[in-house]
């Protein structure tokens, strides 16, 4: 039952969301159907696939260059290269929207050297669709390189040697050997980026893109509909199951087994032209992908700094770091205690209702914000309603556009982060310290509070950092949940930005970036960690 409960609560938001399409709007939906709803289907596949297309062809060169190939610069790009993770996809598309737009500075210099004037050169346009999905790619690439890269070192290095003696040249043995070992995990990247890309609203809305997500929040705020927008996020919802078992099924008949042996690296050396082309492709994603932005929004935070830096500044960072961690502590908590129970009981009752809200971070952002919206204003009028009949009082809003509901809706989308933190870290833990614990006369709750969280500290602060972060940049569940007059970083810089006030949004936008920053390093440390004892072995 400790379990059961909270998966139920948090499970909530989900079920409401497809137990809406039970009363089907017909009226909004036709309506849907003659205006936008093809554009919402067509933008939205257009975005994941292109999306996926881009991640998994960088994602899966770029590391293996950094695995293969012994070039100058090599050791510290691979872990640079994890570096656009810490910038969320809105803000990157801020940036370069300052950087191309006609008065932004690279336009501007291109009219003053040559001397040309509005409609006398041709320059592609990054508030597109297009430009949306570069904009995603340069931030999500890094899910197939780490996974990718992860998977190239795995291989047996005599792997390489076959191929060598069956005559086929490095392109070859990449294309028909080290791939297709490498599938799993590059699919799974992609997966992820993909899934990314459809929760994205930051970017789209910003570009004027019809999505899904931008149509829920129209068709919420617009037509006043919390039912029809929880049927949109119904079919969203649908896209990324599907998308999930898509990949589930792509490798259906296949089965992966670790061969053990020799699988220690042996870079091939590359110098001269070949090694300045593996650099300079290395370099590039990075470069646009993080180091070009943060000078943009260095650049604009420094102009603009002495109007901003200010008493409103401090309140809106209070109000974002105290909200992350609040829910970071409260879902750090619950991943404790459910991981805890599947250590101790191999139930399916145990494990099934955990296994369902772990798959929460699946879902976009804005899905989960309607589906904990509906319930919750459900709850509050009901509750309103019969304590004016009995008592002649009105409760008002106690739990929706409250700090609850926004916590709710962080646990449903980010639990499974903190979640696997703390099972690896179980995992780490041998069953017969649990058993000498209770030889000692321990109880469950002992054991775990005497012997496994000082064990447990080093992944218990990451799950805590890894939440803290991503709830700091979550921008449509907030957007949707917020307190009445609760602003945070990520809501003014999105403010800012949409109001074309790209500079003034830069000072919020840089310091989130700043805080992503963190995590990021401490990924890039573990996967430093494993390439030194990699060459350790070898």
């Amino acid at each position: 039952m400790l379990t059961i409960g909270p998966a139920l609560v948090l499970a909530l938001p989900v079920l409401v969301v497809l137990l809406s399409l039970l009363q089907p709007q017909w009226q909004v939906w036709q309506h849907l159907a003659e205006t936008v709803l093809s554009d919402y289907v067509k933008n939205s596949l257009i975005l994941a696939f292109g999306v996926g297309a881009g991640t998994l062809v960088l994602g899966t060169c770029l590391a293996w260059c950094c695995h293969h190939y012994e070039f100058w610069g090599r050791r510290p790009l691979q872990w640079l290269l994890l570096l656009p993770l810490a910038m969320p996809a809105y803000i990157i598309a801020y940036s370069y929207t300052g950087l191309l737009d006609f008065a932004g500075p690279l336009q501007t210099a291109l009219r003053e050297v040559f001397g040309w004037g509005y409609g006398d050169y041709w320059f592609p346009e990054i508030r597109s669709l297009h430009g949306a999905i570069l904009m995603l790619v340069l931030v999500l690439y890094p899910y197939v390189f780490m996974l990718a890269k992860t998977a190239f070192r795995e291989q047996s290095q005599s792997l390489l040697e076959v191929s060598r003696v069956a005559g086929l040249s490095p392109f070859a043995h990449f294309v028909k050997v080290a791939v297709p070992l490498a599938r799993p995990a590059i699919l799974t990247g992609t997966a992820l980026a993909m899934m990314e890309a459809l929760a994205d609203y930051g970017t789209v809305q910003y570009f004027g893109i019809s999505t899904f997500t931008t149509g829920i929040f129209r068709t919420w705020f617009g037509l006043g509909n919390g039912l029809a927008a929880a049927q949109l996020s119904a079919l969203l919802c649908s896209f990324v199951l599907l998308l999930l078992l898509l990949e589930r099924w792509s490798r259906r008949k296949v089965r992966y087994f670790h061969l053990g042996g020799q699988h220690q690296v042996k870079r091939v050396p590359a110098s001269g032209f070949k090694a300045l082309w593996l650099w300079l492709f290395c370099a590039l994603p990075v470069t646009l992908g993080f180091l070009l932005p943060v000078c943009m929004l260095i650049h604009w935070a420094w102009l603009t700094a002495e109007g901003h830096w200010n008493s409103r500044f401090l309140a809106l960072a209070w109000n974002s770091f105290s909200l992350a961690a609040l829910a970071a502590l409260v879902i750090l908590l619950v991943a404790l205690i459910f991981a805890y129970a599947r250590r101790l009981s191999a139930s399916r009752w145990v494990h099934a209702p955990v296994t369902l809200v772990a798959m929460g971070y699946a879902i976009p952002g804005t899905v989960i914000a309607v589906g904990t919206m509906v319930p919750l204003v459900w709850f509050d009028k009901t509750l309103d309603a019969l304590m004016q009949s009995w008592l002649g009082i009105s409760t008002g809003l106690l739990l929706s556009g409250t700090v609850f509901a926004l916590i709710l809706a962080y646990a449903v989308r980010f639990l499974a982060v903190a979640l696997h933190q703390v099972e690896a870290g179980l995992e780490r833990i041998k069953p017969s310290m649990d058993q000498a614990g209770r030889t000692l006369g321990l109880s469950p709750q002992g054991v775990l509070t005497r012997i496994h969280l000082p064990l447990l500290t080093p992944s218990l602060l990451g799950a805590l950092l890894l939440v803290f972060v991503d709830v700091l940049k979550e921008l449509p569940a907030t957007l949707i949940l917020r307190p009445f007059n609760f602003d945070t970083l990520a809501i003014r810089a999105y403010e800012m930005a949409s109001d074309e006030r790209l500079a003034d949004a830069a000072l919020p936008a840089l310091t989130i970036l700043l805080v992503g920053i963190f995590p990021v390093i401490i990924l890039s440390r573990a996967i430093e960690k494993a390439t030194s004892m990699e060459t350790a072995d070898a």
